[in-house]
């Protein structure tokens, strides 16, 4: 019996091969791009601003530490659309003839600037508007001082703003070989680190000490570059932990690796070939790199706060598997009736995250009201008046979250329609 196998159309085929395949159509506007975007703000806002952490869904919290939950896959997501739109963007400034000196200058730009804002997020207010560890009665210069000494370096808008920058460096002009012998080489070598070295002080290598976070040569990595105590300085670390930093130094560079993954997929989005033919290619290589990770967690487990590299191909894997749904509905299906909230989210991000930031930052910790008596928190305030007084703790906790969302919608939605966007 003789078995015929289907052809594969040669665009397919050639897709990464023919320059002319990918050179992006300039006449084609994708909304998926937007509405994946989108999708991942919101569900940003609506994981980090619980009404209360002691009552939370398990699909809203992270991992304790090894393994995934949907809240572990928001944050490559936004970088995995970051290295898309960095692809797409590019291409077209070249196709304007923009000079290669200017494209290089802005990737330089952008990167510092979105690593300012979340240095800036981070030291907001810029005092300590609490109790100072050793001071009863601290003068506001002294507030400001201490603040200073706690201020934390790393965040999430600085791994986007560093993945970002590097990423877009890595494949500024270099071949798509190139880019995957990169992207190889930084799993790679990430993973031979993390547990063929040993980790100094600890006595063994770091594939034994992964089930503890404050041992990893991640963690050492982050005291090191990040812990100034030993020349009375303070300590620049994620103030939970004080001993490891889940976006430091070290687990920074397989971010740099996710971006890039998202940098291929606009690569192919972006070809001049059938949108049906990218969904299935989309599609194929988003199930191959889930498949890859989950085999490498065999021995390297997926670990969002080591950010490692089995997390990085399940993650990315995932991430090209859900906007290629995404492109089917919007843009294969038009489908579209929906997406305007993740449109109007998805074009303001900066703005979104920032200004979510601080607002969370205002009313979970700078500003109290007096509730039956006792002091507590704006947003404790809010939560126990209009929603733990009729609802059960965790359903509380989930409207309290969703009413944020919705207002930054509405926020979001007042700049949307006077075409106030914010573009680093």
């Amino acid at each position: 019996m003789t078995t015929t196998l289907p052809s594969i159309p040669r665009s397919t085929v050639s897709a990464f091969r023919d320059p002319e395949s990918l050179k992006p159509n300039t006449r084609e506007r994708l909304l998926s791009l937007d509405v994946f975007r989108g999708l991942t703000i919101a569900g940003m806002l609506l994981v980090n601003d619980p009404g209360s952490w002691e009552h939370i869904y398990a699909p809203l919290e992270h991992a304790p530490w090894n393994g995934w939950t949907p809240t572990d896959l928001i944050f490559p997501f936004f970088l995995f659309i970051a290295g898309i739109t960095t692809h797409l963007s590019l291409s077209a400034r070249r196709a304007r003839g923009d000079s290669e000196r200017a494209i290089r200058n802005q990737i330089i730009r952008r990167g510092a600037l979105i690593f300012l804002f979340g240095f800036l997020v981070n030291g907001f207010p810029y005092f300590t508007w609490g109790d100072v560890a050793g001071i009863t009665d601290p003068t506001f210069l002294q507030r400001v001082g201490d603040r200073l000494l706690h201020w934390r370096i790393m965040g999430v808008l600085q791994r986007i703003g560093l993945a970002y920058l590097c990423a877009a460096l890595l494949t500024f002009r270099t071949s798509l070989r190139q880019q995957v012998l990169t992207i190889a080489g930084l799993l790679f070598g990430y993973w031979m680190v993390m547990t063929v070295l040993p980790v100094p002080g600890e006595g063994t290598i770091g594939a034994l000490l992964l089930d503890f976070p404050a041992r990893t040569m991640a963690a050492w990595t982050d005291r090191m570059v990040l812990d100034w105590s030993r020349w009375g300085l303070g300590n620049h670390l994620w103030v939970s932990s004080r001993t490891w930093d889940p976006e430091g130094i070290l687990s920074t560079v397989p971010a740099i690796a996710t971006c890039m993954l998202g940098n291929l997929a606009g690569r192919w989005i972006a070809q001049r070939a059938p949108l049906s033919e990218r969904l299935a290619g989309l599609s194929a290589g988003g199930a191959l790199l889930m498949m890859t990770g989950l085999m490498w967690h065999w021995v390297f487990p997926i670990n969002k706060s080591l950010w490692t590299s089995s997390y990085v191909l399940f993650c990315g894997g995932m991430a090209a598997l859900t906007l290629a749904t995404v492109m089917w509905i919007v843009d294969f299906q038009k489908i579209r009736g929906w997406t305007k909230p993740f449109v109007v989210y998805g074009l303001n991000p900066t703005i979104a995250f920032v200004g979510s930031g601080i607002m969370a930052r205002c009313i979970y910790s700078i500003f109290t009201v007096t509730v039956g008596g006792t002091r507590v928190s704006l947003e404790e305030g809010i939560y126990q008046t209009f929603f733990a007084s009729w609802l059960a703790p965790i359903n509380a906790s989930l409207a309290f979250a969703l009413s944020f969302v919705l207002l930054w919608y509405g926020i979001l939605l007042v700049l949307y329609r006077r075409n106030i966007i914010l573009k680093v």
